[in-house]
């Protein structure tokens, strides 16, 4: 597609075409048909950073095997608030695709979406405890009610056989199962977007052409100017509205933006590796996604797991994710992108997170200098038997954690997403990572609330809105009866069948 002209006026843009701005342009559309939508991609094909396939883990994250979405408390109780919370932003997400699907706009949710079982599996008489403490807590809620433990081996044994392999079961180890787990691939979510918004909304992505430049003049409206990659030639556009869905560039377009909101902020790049399983014999003998707890000096994201991928059509087993350093901020960025990220008011927050967090400059200096053996210890805590010649190391994608600038303290690092806008919410821009795009109908729903406060309240908007996400602005807490209903008719409209218990 073409820009049709200079200074042509439309009513949002996204900057970037990943999972988020899919989400947003698609979510708005079908509120309002008629709403002029402008998607912007600086490279030749879309969903190519983090929303790839390869690039993130595919957890279909529900607060149900992520350790670290329930910690310990001084008193020795266990807060499950963030896993309750997590689970209710994924089931928005579960409720919009299932309304794509009785809509007629998805035809196979199984491109996306499958049914892999998620387990937390601990080693050790502490971690045991935790663990056990851990699922009494989780039990009582609804959300987690057909949560499994057990500290039986053999239980285990049946549960993911490949971990448990040539294992001794003298050390004391335990696990949770919760079998209506899934799996994503937001690689072929985001493409089904985007073909939605082509074919039946003529909104297609813009490809090769860059956001180069957002300001604002008196009238309020947004100048945004976009560079073709390829031709060189560059256009300036006017917009009411301007979403930044571009991964890790978004922090340097929100620096350009230069909005009160966004000073302070800065960006930590991580890059991901897997380990990924050649021999098609191993591959078969694991179905789930198994989480454990990540090591001391460890950050959140790096809590180690052994995962089960549908990719292209094939089952793949994949081990990790191991961090290391780089200054580019996209996976396919520029080696400048750190150093253009730093200003004069975001130093003490840069400088701030820098001695705060000397734990993960320790944890990313061990992962940098990792070889192929060392990666394969780490491996072989879970899957004794590995073997060197059949597991390769692939490198996922780039994630900037928030470093956030707070009074006093300098800079704070940041695991998770945050959204950034302008005090009259007409601009808003997407940081951080996991867990993300599994969240990303909750989050855009954030951010539709903020951009279009207006609209929003108006009686079409939220008819339709509770039409394609009833729960949108509800929790399942004082309302079980009615979402474990709805929950049942979405598991049936996506495919999803419980597996076989084991």
């Amino acid at each position: 597609m073409q820009i049709q002209q200079n200074n042509q006026q439309v009513d949002l843009i996204c900057a970037g075409a990943g999972i988020m701005s899919a989400t947003l342009a698609l979510m708005i559309k079908l509120i309002d048909p008629k709403k002029n939508i402008l998607i912007f991609e600086r490279l030749d094909k879309v969903s190519q950073e983090s929303s790839a396939a390869w690039n993130n883990s595919g957890t279909g994250h529900s607060g149900f095997c992520e350790l670290n979405y329930t910690p310990e408390q001084k008193d020795g109780s266990i807060d499950i608030s963030k896993a309750v919370k997590i689970f209710n932003q994924f089931e928005r997400s579960k409720q919009f695709w299932a309304y794509l699907v009785g809509k007629g706009f998805e035809k196979d949710p199984g491109s996306f979406i499958l049914p892999v079982p998620h387990h937390a599996w601990v080693r050790g008489q502490k971690q045991v405890d935790f663990l056990k403490k851990r699922f009494d807590a989780m039990k009582k809620h609804k959300a987690f009610e057909s949560m499994h433990y057990t500290d039986d081996p053999e239980t285990m044994k049946q549960w993911f056989p490949l971990i448990m392999q040539e294992r001794s079961y003298d050390e004391p180890m335990a696990a949770t199962r919760i079998e209506k787990g899934t799996e994503l691939n937001f690689e072929n979510i985001t493409k089904s977007y985007f073909k939605i918004l082509e074919e039946r909304f003529d909104c297609p992505v813009i490809l090769n052409t860059e956001v180069k430049h957002i300001h604002r003049k008196k009238e309020a409206k947004w100048h945004v100017k976009v560079k073709n990659r390829i031709t060189e030639e560059r256009t300036e556009l006017t917009s009411e509205k301007v979403f930044i869905g571009a991964g890790g560039d978004a922090l340097l377009l929100l620096e350009d933006v230069n909005i009160d909101e966004g000073h302070g902020y800065g960006g930590f790049p991580v890059s991901g590796e897997w380990l990924i399983c050649k021999n098609h014999d191993v591959i078969e003998q694991h179905h789930a996604k198994v989480y454990t707890k990540a090591g001391v000096d460890a950050p959140p994201m790096a809590a180690p797991h052994l995962d089960t991928r549908h990719i292209n059509g094939k089952k793949e087993l994949m081990f990790g994710p191991f961090a290391g350093f780089s200054t580019k901020f996209l996976k396919k960025g520029s080696w400048l992108d750190l150093a253009e990220s730093i200003e004069f008011d975001n130093i003490p927050s840069y400088w701030g997170a820098f001695w705060k967090n000397l734990d993960l400059t320790r944890y990313l200096i061990g992962q940098i200098t990792k070889n192929h053996e060392d990666r394969m210890h780490d491996l072989q805590t879970f899957v004794k038997n590995a073997r060197s010649d059949e597991w390769e190391l692939k490198v996922a994608g780039m994630r900037v954690q928030v470093i956030k600038r707070e009074p006093h303290k300098g800079g704070v690092l940041e695991f998770g997403t945050d959204v950034v806008s302008s005090k009259d919410g007409s601009l808003s821009a997407l940081l951080g990572a996991s867990p993300g795009a599994s969240t990303a109908v909750d989050i855009m729903l954030g951010v539709i609330e903020k951009t279009f406060s207006h609209e929003i309240k108006n009686p079409v908007w939220q008819k339709k809105l509770s039409e394609m996400i009833p729960f949108y602005d509800r929790e399942m807490d004082g309302n079980e009866k009615e979402f474990k209903e709805l929950e049942q008719k979405v598991d049936i409209n996506l495919g999803l069948m419980t597996s076989t218990p084991g």
